[in-house]
């Protein structure tokens, strides 16, 4: 465990420390945006790889185990955790919010949260619990540090997207300061989105060794 509490650090450190704070722009300073991006993916594919890795040879108690009612709970949960990731590509960039932007203004980074607690809940031993759990810290720790970067940048712009949308899902919409318009997520991302969640369940043991609902 303490293999993979020195992954979680350097995971840590190079999404939130180096990416998420204000270092990023020395950084760039010095690099340039094209060489901090360089630089940035090489590191996060390391520290990606040495967290995968430290969790798969850790040996952690178990604290739970998930009984079946939820296993199929947690299946049906990673649907609209792929719907929020494809519609996150599918998204119009420019113009008012609008489709899955209405519900929230991170809705890939939502997906990772959901990922995350979903796996966090089905497997159940401390390994995982901090594995899966490092990828909903960083989620969540994104979504404002994202927003603040995007406030630095023009201003304007995201005083209007924030005015209309929210960081927690449907919160903007609860509060009338925007509508939910499901003919706006579009039937393609709907549709990928299914196709996605089937096609991972079913190859879930080949790929990972492990059937969702066992």
């Amino acid at each position: 465990m303490m293999v993979l509490a020195a992954a979680v650090a350097v995971w840590l450190a190079v999404h939130l420390g180096l990416a998420g704070t204000r270092l990023r722009g020395c950084v760039v300073a010095v690099l340039g945006a094209i060489g901090f991006r360089a630089v940035f993916s090489v590191l996060a594919l390391l520290s990606l790889y040495l967290l995968v890795h430290a969790w798969m040879v850790a040996k952690g108690p178990d604290l739970w185990f998930a009984p079946q009612w939820l296993r199929v709970l947690l299946v049906l949960a990673m649907l609209p955790t792929f719907l929020l990731f494809v519609s996150a590509f599918t998204r119009r960039q420019a113009g008012p919010p609008r489709g899955m932007v209405r519900v929230t203004r991170h809705p890939m980074l939502w997906s990772f949260v959901l990922w995350g607690v979903v796996h966090a809940l089905g497997t159940g031993d401390l390994a995982s619990v901090v594995f899966f759990g490092t990828f909903v810290v960083t989620a969540l720790a994104g979504m404002p540090s994202i927003d603040a970067k995007q406030a630095r940048r023009d201003p304007a712009a995201f005083a209007a997207l924030s005015a209309a949308t929210s960081i927690l899902p449907f919160q903007a919409i609860r509060q009338g300061r925007n509508r939910f318009v499901p003919a706006e997520i579009g039937w393609m991302t709907i549709g990928i989105a299914v196709v996605a969640w089937g096609a991972v369940f079913w190859l879930h043991p080949l790929l990972f060794g492990v059937s969702p609902l066992l």
